[in-house]
């Protein structure tokens, strides 16, 4: 049941905060993500390719974009390439999921996650917990502030570092950067407190069975398998695959884990679907970027939009 937690780590960038929390120096200790200098940001720049997923969407005479983003991932993949810089510089407006760039969204995530209920976990759990958190080489103590949700997300956000992708590195933040430094109208699809909502588990007994997955997951190896498959999906524009996601992502098995990819992908797309037609339609020329996973499937973005009367195109990608 990894891909539901990578979705919520990837619905609450706010996390990559604590995903840099390493204990530098420990041969055994994950790598962290390193402070670009000038110099790598002017050759990332230079030979960035095109990755993820691109959608040209048309109605009433003007053209909008759909692009389907990775939460986690390598310096190299932060700078748009050829066709979806392209698409970005035909547009006026940048829609992502959050705005993390934006001060009042920051204001509002630290209080709704400082409102947030925790429930208590059994101390089994708890030293499990610790254990993970050891063996990244992070202080425990340093995500107790955090509800068990968050603190099994954090740590499954930290376990992508051993395949060198980093939270830090979020492609929907440098999209923010672009907008922003452009001086595009850049805007939130989503709010924080409709996202806490669909974050938070509904009873104490969901919590302990999502952090007591999580750490099945953690402990078996299998996170840093299923990182490493997203990564190379998205990474290589492989529409194909990422079509196929149900087969392998083995994350619904179960009636909840149904209703938990139900709960953070088609419950939320609707909502997606009619902030992009609002801004479109208003004569805006928007470049929506949001997770890869919510592009897919009957009740992804691009069929959404399809039924709202808009002519959808796949832009194909070549990153190589």
């Amino acid at each position: 049941m990894i891909l539901p937690k990578m979705i919520r780590a990837g619905v609450f960038l706010a996390l990559a905060a604590f995903a840099n929390l390493a204990a530098a120096g420990k041969d055994a200790c994950p790598p962290v993500a390193v402070q670009p200098t000038p110099e790598m940001v002017q050759a990332a720049m230079h030979n960035a390719r095109d990755h993820g997923f691109l959608w040209r969407i048309s109605k009433d005479g003007h053209t909008s974009f759909l692009y389907g983003t990775i939460h986690v991932a390598k310096f190299d993949w932060m700078f748009p390439g050829p066709s979806v810089m392209q698409a970005l510089r035909a547009s006026d407006t940048v829609a992502l999921e959050l705005d993390m760039m934006d001060a009042d969204i920051q204001r509002r995530i630290r209080e709704g996650m400082s409102a947030l209920h925790s429930s208590a976990l059994p101390e089994p759990l708890v030293k499990r917990l610790q254990r993970q958190a050891e063996l990244v080489c992070v202080p425990y103590d340093t995500l107790t502030t955090l509800t068990p949700e968050f603190q099994i997300t954090t740590l499954t956000l930290m376990a992508g570092r051993w395949e060198g992708l980093f939270s830090s590195y979020a492609i929907d933040g440098v999209l923010a950067g672009i907008g922003h430094g452009a001086r595009k109208l850049v805007v939130s699809l989503e709010t924080p407190e409709a996202q806490l909502q669909v974050l938070q588990m509904q009873s104490p007994q969901e919590t302990v069975a999502f952090v007591e997955d999580g750490l099945k997951e953690l402990e078996a190896g299998g996170t840093q398998k299923t990182f490493s498959h997203i990564a190379r999906v998205w990474a290589g524009s492989d529409y194909a695959d990422l079509s196929r996601y149900d087969e392998w992502c083995d994350c619904l098995n179960t009636s909840s884990e149904r209703e938990e990819m139900k709960r953070l992908l088609d419950e939320r797309n609707p909502n997606l679907a009619a902030g992009i037609d609002t801004l479109h339609m208003s004569g805006k020329r928007v470049f929506a970027a949001v997770g890869s996973l919510h592009m897919f499937g009957p009740l992804g973005l691009p069929a959404l939009m399809e039924k709202r009367g808009y002519r959808v195109e796949r832009v194909e990608l070549r990153p190589l």
